[in-house]
């Protein structure tokens, strides 16, 4: 290398680059280190800027634009015109090859330089001054050109005619500083004003920010990373912008956050996912072409019986993981020569760390080898660092695409599956294949390939081995390989462990869902205890396997930290047993090698582990997706029949629940057995058909077949135009968590005219003028803050809006009043729906005189049809006002209007304004201390400083070790040879070798240069014991800390969950009807589990990340004091750099966490909906708009993991800083001769790891802080919702209310603060044992009264006398349990019909038998088997008659003495509601019954009747008599029940 250099500058090799010359800068010095190495510079970081892509508003020029580029290319001519002087006159100035290389890489910088400059102008830099670091490098030349300056000035050939080359030259050199000077000036010259240019930029920043996932980004919007310059993708430069933002609280919505690139978008992911899943399912069906034409996602294996048998293998065959293999394969198997590439380079580091050391050794060697080890250095630490970091970041880009594939097709295939075969899954279940399951897939993909590199890296460090102690290491080994199989069985234990706790977790979650939907009717009947002590029992379970998982968690987490010292020593004492002699180098080199051999022996179980997490979680989503979807083709016959007019035929038809084979496995479900057996059935067009029949007979059932919801079994079904889909309305009325004109739209266009005739038809004008934003008005989950009159006329209106030719109507007139009914029976049914086909069941027998055919049912078989005359005898009882007075209504029009206004407050809607739901609340800033304050509490003080403690006294011991080991090393070093091997090898612990042989591989070639003396084993044995002594006492702290950890983080994990359940147990209804179920699920499944899981293993890696730290910087320090210089700074640069980042780290997270819930509530909001949503052909619609959601969740998720790589590169960078400048300090001190190469290699070994160290601080912190918010989400639930009032005042009798007197005096109350009150001043009595019927349009404040008397609201003022005691006095606990209710919406949890009924357990069989004869369920449940069958999700196994059958069941078995019923029959038909009325009138003789009826029949024999109207008592008297007295309300609602 000295002689090239002497070749090139013209010297002496002794002395090839000398820096003075005569009194002045040398002139080769110059020419190489200020002008070709800058210029250098300057044209990579130019080069950097070629690919920035293009703004698509071409910027006007600009002077000081064009001032730079023109300097840039009359330099590049001028250094270029330079060249021809400096070869004419040989030597004259320097060496002509010097100045020709010189001149060259000029003129080639200043080229790139003004291309730059040209891309830049048209990007949206055109309107700033483009980088700062492009100006400030264009400064680097100008210490060259000054020297120079100097030195014509000194030698006076500047202008002697004698020298006319170097004349030239100076001439060229005076115009190239002007041309610099006017680059300059260009520079400074102002741009655009400073408002034109942060309009500018803003619409750069915020375009690609705004513009919705669902429409596509215009090019020129700087979508993330697409177009950007290599730099600008290496370094994250174009996240700059947006980390900026999140720095000043700017990212406070989704729409903030950079559009995915377009590779990532999930609509081009999705297609590329499914055409390569129709390549597989051709592929497989090639020998039968039975490719399903209904589905993309082709399934089978239900076999069930109407799709032939050979489609099922083929469909089987269609393997997700090979189609994800297809579709995203290549990409992400090519990333492993990344990883290749990455790991390889770690080793350099090592390698060139000894070199560098043995350089210090020696006194021979030359300085330039010292300088050359150094540059390998930063050159080595540096790729590594950019390799590792871009192979991360690809990484992660790779999982989001499996994501965004999995996610989409988890949903596409629930659209199509056949209900029959869902079934088999819960909600809860199928919306864990999105979340849980994808989940694993995801981290599957991080984790794949560390299955092949880590076999990789150990093999190597294996090697090493060898190379130090021979075949000894064999023994080391062996002891190695024993501990993979008993970590293999912890590993499988943790496991086996994890899966029950997660089935727990599962049914815990379940109950939990069941009990917030059920919330009213729970606190009805005061079973929040009876739920507490079940949620309580499964989370005790779930608790008991968390402990075993992190007990033995512990046990690995000793066995990695104990096993090097024990290998070591088996090692050791082999060698010594070969008969070598040991020697303190060895010992050293051993040590540090076998800390790395762990690392890869260690986190080999977890990558398994991942591995078949993964492949269980793939498995499950599998079996899923093979699931039959719905067969349309087979299901209905495509040509019509013979009779033309008809829009629906069924010849000989059998449909069931439940697939053929699985009735005779299983023991059948009540729904499982009802078969439906329709022999013929032909509806003409345009004809309306009624369908009666009692409870469970099957009518929904022969909706639910018409629409190809239930299995064929054979014969033909044929429907006309099919592709147009039906008008359907469910039983219960399925609305979504939208705005109500939404809800009615569906997805179609809005078309004023239609809309407002459907609106009127419906019944809804009055409704939609009283709610606070008319039809813009927000209605909450399932429709919660509607009453159920006002969902079921929501449901029919959207129906009918859809315009299609069948109608499927599902007792659209069970929750609504007589006058109601009426309307819409006038107006809908028979008004604008007149010209189509309408099926419509009913138990209203009334409003069917009009159809033009009956249909009677039972048991699934149709009993007779013929004209409503023939068959209405037969089901409906005439009611005794049948032939009363038949006056037309004489109500003057304005007075009904106001009557209908009284809507004041939907039933029991709550909306504050229209918006019912507050948006989750999104907390800004870092998290609170209070929060890291509650944590702290739960796990316990003491227990947590114990913690602490152990820590400290863990990492001390291990600190001393090393410094034992260094101790011993350079007391019996006799040669200066062993105390650098030493020093350089004591690497501190296992964790930092991550990044392999940090300063190992130095002692190979030590030991082989120069053989060390024998110290006799003495002093080995010695120095062995007390190290001995040292590693024992760090084993046994480190199981003292594993285990304290453990048991701090299941109590913490235990005092969270009660605190949070207890609160949530007694929050007030107003808090459920205002909040979505999801968001409090929420915090009971994810946030607990990450309090559960993530959180204590992510504390746990930064508690030690800190001490690790803390121990380290004291060791540095005492080795090598002024390494403190370099640190200090890069300490703050550490420190902005990270206060950077997480701020908006934190802000990325917190949104991905609000973008994830619309995800999953609008899948379980679609599960709920499925049979609609396929009726009405809107499966593509729905699709689309989880493709959205999806979209805005990646865009979140895809910037917080670049985030991390932003911060992760620029760490690295600090790092690389670091030892490159150690290094450089090093070779200075050996110049001055003042290094002592032990410390120097003791202090670079460590340096080596503390930038990993720093790096895994600042992550672990964030991820810390990530996993906090989990904790401060449920602190907020603990402390901040409102709770009912707990106390309790007066002690009532045990038999109170004895009589069963209830008084209401001037009673006032409002849902909420600032709502108009719902009851304004109502006043009255009812006497004990009578009998009060309740009567009154929707929303006259009927429901309200029960809210009132069971205290689920409190009173503005007035109050409720039960026997004479204020009811605001007694506990709420004895009130309500001291009450009977029987609620409008039938509550079932899933569990046996025992528990349903009676769930704490007081009442025996056969009271429950004799209360379910009274009901008429006897028979059903005794089919079902028995009292100890179990009910389903919700009680789906029974129809929703019987299920109100079940709650006046249950409120037989009451003793109360008040009961309370509101609309307990209006899904139960004509026969057995008679038979229900007299059960209670029987049963309930000498209590006093308060009953809201709809069907006016149902309370015509009470002794009196309260008509509500807006929230007063407008009328109370007999029915007789208010039924005679002309002109009152009760008169008006008869009547308009006749019509």
């Amino acid at each position: 290398m000295e002689n090239i250099l002497a070749g090139l500058c013209g010297t002496s090799p002794e002395d090839p680059f000398p820096v003075w010359v005569h009194g002045s800068i040398g002139h080769c010095f110059n020419q190489l280190a200020l002008n070709v190495i800058p210029h250098v510079i300057l044209a990579v970081v130019s080069a950097c800027f070629l690919g920035t892509p293009r703004s698509g508003s071409g910027a006007p020029c600009r002077t000081g634009w064009g001032f730079r580029i023109t300097a840039s290319f009359v330099l590049a001519g001028l250094f270029l015109a330079d060249t021809i002087p400096a070869t004419i006159s040989q030597q004259e100035l320097g060496p002509v090859y010097l100045e020709v290389l010189a001149n060259g890489i000029a003129t080639l910088t200043w080229l790139t330089h003004g291309l730059a400059l040209l891309i830049l102008f048209r990007s949206f830099h055109g309107s700033t001054r483009a980088p700062v670091i492009l100006a400030l490098l264009t400064l680097l030349p100008l210490p060259s050109f000054i020297f120079t300056l100097v030195w014509y000035y000194q030698s006076g050939t500047a202008w002697s005619p004698a020298h006319p080359a170097a004349s030239s030259r100076f001439a060229i050199l005076c115009l190239q500083l002007a041309s610099l000077l006017m680059y300059m000036i260009g520079y400074l010259l102002p741009t655009t004003g400073r408002q034109d240019f942060l309009s500018v930029n803003r619409s750069w920043q915020e375009d690609p920010h705004i513009s919705e996932p669902g429409i596509p980004v215009p090019e020129q919007q700087g979508v993330a990373e697409d177009g950007e310059s290599l730099l600008s993708r290496f370094f994250y430069v174009w996240m700059n912008p947006l980390m900026k933002r999140g720095y000043q609280w700017k990212l406070n919505q989704p729409q903030d956050v950079y559009v995915l690139p377009r590779k990532l978008q999930a609509a081009r992911v999705c297609d590329r996912f499914y055409a390569c899943w129709q390549k597989k399912a051709v592929l497989h069906q090639v020998e039968e072409e039975t490719v399903s034409l209904t589905s993309p996602i082709i399934a089978g294996g239900d076999g069930s019986s109407n799709a032939p048998d050979s489609s099922h293998h083929a469909q089987e065959a269609v393997r997700l993981f090979s189609v994800l293999h297809v579709a995203f394969g290549l990409r992400f198997y090519s990333l492993g020569l990344l990883r290749l590439a990455g790991s390889l380079l770690d080793f350099s580091g090592p390698l060139l760390l000894n070199m560098l050391v043995n350089f210090m050794e020696s006194r021979q060697e030359p300085l330039s080898h010292g300088v050359l080890y150094a540059i390998g250095l930063f050159a080595g630490s540096f790729l590594g660092a950019l390799l590792r970091n871009q192979f991360n970041y690809e990484v992660n880009k790779v999982s989001l695409m499996v994501r965004a594939a999995v996610i989409s097709a988890i949903y596409r295939k629930a659209l199509r599956v056949s209900s029959t075969s869902l079934a088999r899954f819960t909600t809860g279940e199928i919306v864990n294949f999105m979340s849980t399951d994808t989940g694993r897939l995801v981290n599957f993909c991080l984790s794949f390939h560390e299955v092949w590199s880590l076999p990789f890296q150990f093999s190597i460090t294996l090697y090493l081995l060898y190379q130090q102690v021979g075949v000894a290491f064999l023994g080391g080994l062996a002891l190695a390989l024993l501990l993979v199989p008993i970590n293999k069985v912890l590993a499988n234990r943790i496991m086996m462990n994890n899966k029950e706790m997660l089935k727990h977790k599962d049914s815990r979650v379940k109950l939990m869902t069941e009990f917030l939907c059920g919330i009213r009717v729970i606190k009805f009947y005061t079973w929040e205890k009876h739920f507490s002590t079940r949620i309580n029992a499964f989370r005790a379970k779930e608790l008991q396997k968390l402990r075993a998982v992190n007990y033995l968690d512990a046990l690995c987490v000793y066995l990695w930290a104990a096993l090097p010292i024990i290998i070591s020593i088996t090692i050791f004492i082999t060698y010594v047993l070969l008969g070598h002699q040991l020697t303190a180098a060895k010992v050293f080199t051993a040590l540090a090698l076998v800390g790395m051999l762990v690392l890869p022996l260690n986190s080999f179980p977890w990558v398994l582990n991942g591995t078949l997490e993964a492949k269980v979680s793939l498995d499950r989503i599998q079996r899923f997706l093979e699931l039959m979807d719905q067969d349309l083709e087979t299901y209905y016959a495509l040509d019509s029949p013979s009779d033309t007019a008809a829009a629906m035929e069924m010849r000989c038809a059998a449909f069931s629940w439940v697939p053929v084979e699985e009735q005779s496995t299983k023991q059948p479900l009540s729904t499982g057995t009802l078969q439906l057996h329709i022999e013929n059935l032909s509806v003409r067009k345009g004809m309306l058909l009624g369908v009666v029949g009692k409870v469970g007979s099957g009518k929904s059932s022969l909706l639910a077949a018409i629409t190809g919801e239930l299995i064929k079994q054979g014969g033909r079904l044929y429907v006309c135009d099919l592709e147009q889909g039906f008008g359907l309305t469910t039983q219960e009325p399925w609305i979504q968590f939208t705005t109500v004109r939404e809800n009615i739209l569906f997805g179609r266009e809005y078309d004023a005219r239609l809309y407002e005739e459907v609106v009127e038809a419906c019944a809804l004008s009055e409704d939609l003028n009283i709610l606070p934003a008319g039809d813009q008005t927000e209605v909450g989950e399932n429709g919660v803050t509607l009453s159920g009159g006002q969902k079921a006329r929501i449901a029919l209106a959207r129906a009918v809006y859809q315009e299609k030719d069948l109608y499927l109507l599902d007792d659209p007139l069970a929750a609504v009043d007589a006058d109601v009914a009426n309307h819409l029976m006038q107006k809908c049914v028979l008004g604008v729906l007149k010209h189509k086909t309408r099926i419509l069941c009913t138990h209203r027998t009334e409003f069917l005189e009009k159809a033009d055919a009956l249909l009677l049912i039972d048991n699934g078989r149709i009993v007779k049809t013929g004209t409503p005359a023939d068959i209405l005898p037969l089901v409906e009882a005439f009611n005794k006002f049948k032939d009363g007075d038949k006056r037309q209504k004489d109500e003057a029009p304005d007075e009904q209007g106001q009557e209908e206004a009284i809507e004041t407050e939907a039933e029991e809607s709550t909306q504050t304004n229209h918006l019912i739901h507050k948006e989750e609340e999104k907390k800004e800033g870092a998290v609170a201390f209070h929060v890291y304050k509650a944590y702290w509490q739960a796990v316990g003080s003491c227990l947590a400083l114990s913690i602490l403690f152990s820590l400290l006294l863990m990492q001390a011991s291990r600190n001393i070790s090393d410094w034992w080991l260094s101790h011993w090393i350079s007391s019996i070093s006799q040669t200066a040879n062993t105390s650098v091997m030493v020093s350089s090898a004591s690497l501190p612990s296992p964790q930092l070798l991550l990044f392999s042989t940090v300063g190992l591989v130095s002692t190979v070639q030590a030991l082989d240069s120069s053989p060390v003396p024998s110290n006799g084993s003495l002093d080995v044995n010695f120095y062995l014991i007390v190290y001995g002594g040292i590693a024992g006492a760090n084993s046994l702290f480190t199981i003292l800390r594993a285990f304290l950890f453990a048991y701090g983080a299941i109590r913490a994990a235990t005092v969270i969950h009660n605190r949070l359940l207890q609160r949530v147990l007694k929050a007030t209804i107003t808090f459920f009807d205002t909040t979505p179920t999801g968001r409090i699920l929420n915090r009971f499944s994810s946030d607990l589990y990450c309090v559960d899981d993530s959180l204590p293993f992510v504390l746990n890696i930064l508690l030690a990340n800190m001490y690790g730290l803390l121990g380290m910087l004291v060791i540095i320090t005492y080795g090598l004091p002024w390494v403190g210089l370099v640190l200090l700074p890069l300490g703050a640069l550490y420190f902005s750099i990270q206060h950077y980042y997480r701020r908006t780290s934190r802000e990325l997270k917190r949104l991905y966490s609000i973008t994830l819930s619309p995800i999953y509530t609008h899948f379980s909001e679609t599960l709920s909906g499925l049979s609609s949503i396929r009726a009405m052909r809107a499966t593509q619609r729905f699709e689309l708009e989880n493709q959205l959601r999806l979209e805005q969740n990646q865009r979140c998720l895809f910037a917080s993991n670049t985030a991390m790589q932003w911060l992760d590169i620029r760490l690295q960078m600090i790092g690389v800083a670091v030892v490159t400048a150690i290094a450089g300090i090093a070779i200075v001190q050996h110049q001055k001769q003042l290094a002592n190469p032990g410390l120097v290699g003791l202090v670079l070994s460590y340096a080596l790891s503390v930038t990993n160290l720093l790096s895994g601080l600042i992550s672990s912190f964030t991820l810390v802080e990530t996993m906090m918010v989990s904790v401060e989400r449920t602190e907020e639930y603990t402390t901040d919702i409102p709770m009912e009032s707990q106390d309790k005042l007066v002690q009532v009798a045990d038999d109170w209310p004895s009589q069963g007197l209830v008084e209401f005096q001037q009673v006032v109350l409002a849902y909420r603060a600032g709502l108009p009150n719902a009851l304004n001043g109502v006043n009255f009595t009812v006497y004990p044992g009578e009998k009060v019927g309740i009567v009154g349009r929707t929303g006259s404040g009927k429901s309200t009264l029960f809210l009132a008397l069971f205290r689920m609201l409190e009173l503005k003022s007035g109050r409720i006398l039960l026997d004479g005691v204020d009811s605001k006095l007694v506990g709420l606990e004895e009130l309500r349990s001291r009450l009977a209710i029987i609620p409008q919406d039938p509550f079932l949890f899933s569990g046996s019909i025992r528990e349903n009924l009676d769930p704490q357990g007081k009442w025996t069989d056969a009271e429950l038998h004799e209360v379910l004869e009274q009901c008429h369920l006897r028979d059903v449940i005794t089919q079902m088997g028995g009292l100890d069958s179990e009910l389903g999700e919700r009680g789906k196994s029974l129809s929703v008659g019987q299920r109100q059958l079940v709650c006046l069941a249950r409120a037989l078995l009451t003793q109360a003495k008040v009961l309370c019923i509101d609309e307990a029959t209006a899904n139960v038909d004509q026969k057995t509601d008679q038979l229900v009325q007299h059960t209670i009138r029987q049963r309930f003789a000498d209590k006093t019954v308060l009953t809201i009826a709809h069907r006016l029949n149902t309370i015509l024999d009470s002794d009196r009747v309260l008509v509500m109207q807006a929230g007063r008592v407008a009328e109370l008297d007999t029915p007789t008599r208010l039924s005679q007295k002309d002109g009152s309300l009760f008169q008006h609602l008869l009547h308009s029940r006749q019509q």
